[in-house]
């Protein structure tokens, strides 16, 4: 059975609200989108929506934490196990931007970088 779902684009600032009609995985149809952009971004995020990461954890022995993001979206369903791994992994200084901190976060093939320097 079809599902319709009304979704706004995120790809830029026009923010086109779209309406996409999909059983389960197959996309049947996305209208409202004014470029090519939104029908993919469309299409992405109503079977298999992705997101970035981003968070700050301690570093041993340092006041200041360490900010870091994953290096490209990752699936949504995992973003909670993303956290545990971050939050569980003691990071130790010296750290620089761009360090990979952990890599294949949750079997994803994406690493987890930092995003700023901790001496």
């Amino acid at each position: 059975m079809a599902e319709t779902e009304i979704i706004t684009c995120i790809n830029c600032p026009v923010g086109c609200r779209m309406e996409v009609v999909h059983e389960g995985e197959n996309v049947i149809s996305v209208t409202g989108n004014t470029c090519k952009r939104g029908d993919a971004y469309a299409r992405q995020e109503c079977v298999a929506p992705l997101r970035m990461v981003t968070a700050v954890a301690p570093v041993k022995d340092r006041e200041m934490p360490v900010s870091l993001k994953t290096r490209t979206p990752i699936p949504k369903k995992l973003i909670g196990d993303c956290m545990k791994a971050v939050m569980e992994k003691p990071f130790a200084a010296p750290i620089h931007a761009g360090d990979v901190l952990i890599p294949d976060v949750c079997g994803t093939g994406v690493d987890v970088i930092a995003t700023k320097t901790v001496e």
